[in-house]
């Protein structure tokens, strides 16, 4: 049995994607990163203190990057934070999406498509 090297795996030039190789096949994938990730999970946070999400998911793809928001962990995300930079000149790359499909806000700015759930939170933290 031949031993196959291990291969260590380097960011992109884009902090937006990741490139891992497969094959010898580059693939760029889609990231958070560190301020993103602080900004989502501040907001997630607030909600599970208000005891209104249990449990989340992040999924990164070649093309997009999902945070999911459930309430409890067997059922279908609530929402969807998604991340798509090739819209980015478009509607945004940032997206907040309903457990419909719904999209409730598109930008530009995260922190500007996050204040989607402030209605929310505000309503938890009151009843």
């Amino acid at each position: 049995m031949a031993e196959e090297p291990i291969a260590f795996l380097r960011a992109a030039q884009s902090p937006a994607a990741r490139t891992v190789s497969q094959g010898g096949s580059q693939i760029a994938q889609v990231r958070f990163d560190r301020a993103e990730l602080t900004r989502i999970l501040t907001v997630y946070g607030r909600m599970v203190a208000a005891g209104e999400w249990r449990d989340y998911a992040i999924d990164f793809r070649d093309d997009v990057a999902v945070f999911s928001i459930f309430r409890r962990t067997a059922e279908m995300p609530l929402f969807r934070v998604e991340k798509r930079p090739k819209l980015r000149d478009r509607q945004g790359m940032y997206a907040v999406i309903a457990a419909t499909g719904h999209i409730l806000k598109r930008g530009h700015e995260l922190a500007q498509v996050l204040r989607v759930f402030d209605k929310a939170l505000l309503k938890a933290a009151s009843g």
